[in-house]
């Protein structure tokens, strides 16, 4: 089992920026794949970033592609993402997940935060 909460969210204006953590407990985190997704009212879940188990390799979807920033800390157990420019449509729960290979699909990831809110106010 892997325990992951979430903390960072809140309101900002647009243009803005909000920096979201993750924590884990549990199993070695350096043992996952880290990813975070979104969830606006009346929308799916979609994928924003992912990180490999040790850093070396970040995705994202081209939504957010030059404005977040994932990162990690295996020493802490923790995940990052870094929020620049964030527009209107940012605003969303995000989530961070775990899984054990790369996947854009929320389906491949095992384990999940409760999520945190982030609105953006235009």
């Amino acid at each position: 089992q892997v325990q992951l909460v979430e903390s960072g969210g809140g309101l900002v204006q647009t243009g803005g920026s909000l920096r979201l953590s993750c924590a884990a407990s549990g199993r070695t985190f350096s043992n996952y794949f880290m990813g975070w997704f979104r969830q606006a009212p009346g929308k799916e879940r979609e994928f924003v970033a992912a990180i490999s188990w040790r850093g070396s390799s970040t995705y994202y979807a081209d939504s957010v592609k030059g404005r977040f920033t994932i990162s990690r800390d295996n020493a802490k157990n923790t995940v990052y993402l870094q929020m620049n420019s964030l527009k209107f449509e940012d605003t969303a729960v995000y989530y961070c997940a775990a899984a054990r290979f790369y996947n854009r699909d929320s389906g491949g990831y095992d384990y999940w935060g409760q999520g945190t809110q982030v609105t953006v106010s235009s």
